[in-house]
């Protein structure tokens, strides 16, 4: 009963940081059009009953545009990380099955992007595209697969040693088609949990090269652009131009990888019996 309480516990707390994540997206979308609309009049007013995290200097709402920007950054980690996972899986796959050859190339192209610093590669790929969300997307997507290839080429090496495997190999299925067939049911945690904590560094990173200037539009509401432009108003005191959309975002990366790690958890087989 105390095992059953702990997984009920830890899959309730799941459930909940799942749903405050959706109620932030959804927020977002529903303050979209509240978060670009100026009002002179109310311009840089402090935390406030009828403005819980102030107006900008335009006198546009914070929390709407809090709340939009976070939507945008969850959607678009969502985007990015789920094709940086098909990227990984396949490469992972491709590694592992098709002899020394694919395996020396994979793990060539992953040391490459590994060797280079992480967000000078990402700047470099969103500028070469064009900025914007497409360059941002690109670029998240092309950098943020290659731990996750390894894993899934370490899971394959181990599960081609499988009796099933060497039956499937001997009955003259090709080693893509059997690995692709056979092991993919076998990855799928190791898939999910993967998708789940590529979340937070995919966030980070939009916010990081939109704040730097080479990332999303500067007239679109993200949390990047806030905060780089709150940046120049801090000497004159306005700390809440800056303040609530940096602690929500930290939230938020907390909640995705708190997420990641219950998960991770939840599909151990160990933990069951722990």
């Amino acid at each position: 009963m105390k095992q059953w309480n702990g997984r009920k516990s830890m899959i309730c707390l799941l459930v909940l940081f799942t749903a405050l994540l959706a109620a932030v997206t959804i927020a977002g979308q529903l303050y979209r059009t509240e978060a670009m609309v100026t009002d002179f009049s109310r311009k840089n007013m402090p935390p406030c009953f009828s403005h819980p995290f102030g107006t900008d200097w335009m006198g546009r709402d914070m929390f709407a545009r809090t709340m939009t920007g976070l939507s945008m950054s969850i959607r678009i980690g969502l985007l990015t990380a789920a094709v940086s996972t098909v990227i990984a899986f396949f490469l992972g796959l491709l590694a592992a099955s098709m002899g020394k050859a694919a395996d020396g190339l994979v793990n060539g192209l992953i040391d490459l992007v590994m060797g280079i610093p992480h967000i000078l590669l990402l700047v470099l790929i969103s500028f070469a595209i064009g900025k914007g969300f497409k360059g941002v997307v690109v670029g998240i997507s092309l950098t943020h697969w290659t731990s996750l290839a390894r894993l899934i080429r370490g899971e394959v090496l181990q599960l081609k040693e499988s009796q099933y495997i060497k039956i499937a190999r001997k009955l003259g299925h090709g080693g893509f088609k059997t690995a692709l067939k056979h092991m993919t049911p076998h990855l799928i945690p190791q898939l999910l949990v993967g998708l789940v904590l590529l979340f937070p560094h995919a966030i980070l990173h939009e916010a990081s090269i939109t704040f730097l200037g080479f990332g999303l539009s500067p007239e679109q509401p993200v949390i990047g652009v806030i905060l780089s432009e709150s940046m120049k108003y801090l000497a004159m005191g306005k700390w809440w131009l800056a303040l609530f959309p940096g602690v929500f975002l930290v939230a938020v990366v907390l909640l995705f990888h708190l997420t990641g790690e219950m998960v991770s958890r939840l599909m151990d087989p160990g933990f069951v019996h722990q």
